[in-house]
C-alpha cells in the first residue's frame, strides 16, 4: 500500500535535471563524488538539413558539473547518441542546449547555484569550485560569464535610476600601480524607501575626466532622468556633473561636511598644542587626551565627557580650540534637527557667520568658513533632498573590504569590477539558485 504522505522516489525531479532536458538513469556514490547517468528526456532522430529521419550512428559520453547535493560535488554523466542521415549524410547529435552551453563544463543548474552562491552568500571562488567539484579557474571563469551575460550586461540595469552617488574606492593597497577607481552608486530606492543601495558602476582612476567619460557614455533621455547627484568634497566630480548633467542638484554628503569641521578642529588643537608643549607633544598633555571626546557630539556625550571639556576649556590657552569646537557642535547639532528646514537654516546662518567674519589667529576656521561658502548650495541642498547622503555608498565600500578579504586580494581590476558589481549590485530580489 503506497504511503499517504510520501511518493515514489524520482531521482530525476530531485537534482532538477527536468529543467535541463535530461532524465536521471542511475547512480553512483562515492564518499568524495556523487555520479548521476542521464539520457536526453526528448530525443531528436530527426535530420536538420533535410528532415528525414537519421540512423543511430554512435554514443558518446559527457560529463558536467552540476549543483552540489549536501555539498557533495555532483557530476552529470550523459550518455547522448550521434545520429547520421542515409540521405544526405548529415551527422548530428541530441541536443543538449538546455543543459549546458557548448563546450561548458558546468551544467545550468551548477551555474545557478554558484552565482547565487557568489552574490547571495558571498561565498568565495575557492568554495563554490570545491562543491562544484572543479578547478578554481574553471569556476572563476564560468561564473564571471555568467554573471555578466545575466546581470551586469543587463540593460535593464540602469533603468529608474534618479539619484546618482559619485565617490573615490581603493582596490588594492600596493606601493606600485594605480589603486584608486570611480564608483558610481543609484541612491534611487534609499531615497524613496524601497529598498538598499545599487552599484552601477567602476571606473578605473580618480579624476574629472573619468567621472565625465562615464556620463558621456549614457543617452540624454537617461541623463535627463538624473535628478540629485551626490558627491564628496572634489571639485571635478562636481565639475564633470554639472558640464553632462545640468539639470540635476549637486548634493554634497554630510559626512564629507562634517569631516571638513572636525578636520579643522584637530588641526586648531594641534597647533595649539604644538604652540603650548612644544614640537611633539607628550600623551599626557591635556588636549592629546582630549582629542577623541572633542569630537563627540554634545547631545551624546555622557557626564564623564562633559566634565573633562568644561575642565579643558577653563585654560585659557586654550580658547582657539574652544571657538572652533563650538562651530564643529553646531555643523552636528544642525544636520540632527528633526525637521529639515530647521537643519537648513541653522547650517546656513553658520555659514554665513564663519564664511564672512573669523577672529583673528584661527587660520582653520578661517579655510573652513572659505570652503562652505564655495559650495554653500551644494551642502544646503542635502536638507532639500533627504536620502541623497553618501552614507550608504561608503557602507558599500565596507561590503566590499569584506570582499577583498574573502579572496585574500585581487590583482587584476577587471575581475575586482565584475566581483564588486555582483557583490554590490542590489541583484538579490531577482536571482535564485533555481532560476
Amino acid at each position: 500500500m503506497p504511503h499517504p504522505t510520501f511518493t515514489t522516489p524520482d531521482l530525476t525531479s530531485f537534482t532538477s535535471l527536468d529543467r535541463l532536458g535530461l532524465t536521471a538513469t542511475g547512480q553512483r556514490l562515492s564518499t568524495s563524488r556523487a555520479e548521476i547517468l542521464c539520457e536526453v528526456t526528448d530525443p531528436d532522430p530527426w535530420c536538420r538539413r533535410c528532415g528525414q529521419h537519421g540512423v543511430p550512428r554512435d554514443t558518446i559520453t559527457l560529463r558536467l558539473a552540476h549543483e552540489p547535493l549536501g555539498w557533495r560535488p555532483t557530476v552529470l554523466v550523459i550518455k547522448h547518441r550521434r545520429y547520421r542521415c542515409a540521405h544526405c549524410r548529415h551527422v548530428w547529435r541530441e541536443d543538449l542546449s538546455k543543459a549546458a552551453e557548448t563546450r561548458q563544463k558546468i551544467s545550468r543548474s551548477g551555474l545557478a547555484w554558484a552565482l547565487a552562491g557568489l552574490v547571495c552568500q558571498h561565498l568565495s571562488v575557492a568554495r563554490i569550485a570545491e562543491g562544484l567539484g572543479v578547478t578554481w579557474n574553471t569556476a572563476n571563469e564560468a561564473v564571471l560569464a555568467e554573471g555578466r551575460r545575466l546581470l551586469i550586461n543587463d540593460p535593464a540595469r540602469y533603468d529608474g535610476v534618479r539619484v546618482l552617488s559619485v565617490d573615490e574606492h581603493v582596490w588594492r593597497h600596493t606601493a606600485s600601480g594605480d589603486k584608486y577607481v570611480t564608483v558610481i552608486v543609484d541612491l534611487t530606492a534609499v531615497r524613496e524607501g524601497t529598498g538598499p543601495a545599487r552599484w552601477l558602476d567602476m571606473v578605473a582612476g580618480r579624476s574629472k575626466a573619468v567621472f565625465k567619460s562615464w556620463l558621456a557614455e549614457r543617452d540624454e533621455q537617461w541623463k535627463r532622468g538624473i535628478e540629485v547627484v551626490a558627491m564628496d568634497g572634489f571639485a571635478g566630480f562636481k565639475t564633470a556633473a554639472a558640464e553632462e548633467l545640468p539639470e540635476a542638484v549637486e548634493v554634497l554628503d554630510p559626512f564629507h561636511v562634517v569631516k571638513l569641521g572636525s578636520d579643522a578642529l584637530d588641526g586648531t588643537r594641534q597647533r595649539v598644542q604644538r604652540e603650548q608643549h612644544g614640537p611633539r607633544g607628550l600623551k599626557n598633555d591635556p588636549l592629546y587626551k582630549a582629542r577623541r571626546t572633542l569630537t563627540v557630539g554634545l547631545d551624546l556625550a555622557i557626564e564623564k565627557q562633559k566634565a573633562k571639556l568644561e575642565d579643558l576649556f577653563t585654560e585659557p590657552a586654550y580658547e582657539p580650540v574652544q571657538l572652533v569646537w563650538s562651530v564643529y557642535q553646531r555643523m552636528v547639532d544642525a544636520y540632527r534637527q528633526p525637521k529639515p528646514e530647521v537643519g537648513k537654516w541653522a547650517l546656513s546662518t553658520l555659514i554665513d557667520e564663519i564664511g564672512s567674519k573669523v577672529p583673528a589667529g584661527l587660520p582653520e576656521l578661517k579655510r573652513l568658513g572659505t570652503t562652505l561658502k564655495r559650495r554653500k548650495n551644494d551642502i544646503l541642498a542635502y536638507f532639500d533632498h533627504k536620502g541623497s547622503s553618501k552614507g550608504p555608498t561608503e557602507a558599500l565600500n565596507g561590503r566590499l573590504e569584506h570582499l577583498r578579504g574573502i579572496a585574500l586580494g585581487f590583482k587584476n581590476l577587471a575581475h575586482y569590477i565584475a566581483r564588486s558589481l555582483l557583490e554590490t549590485g542590489g541583484f538579490r530580489p531577482r536571482l535564485h539558485p533555481q532560476s
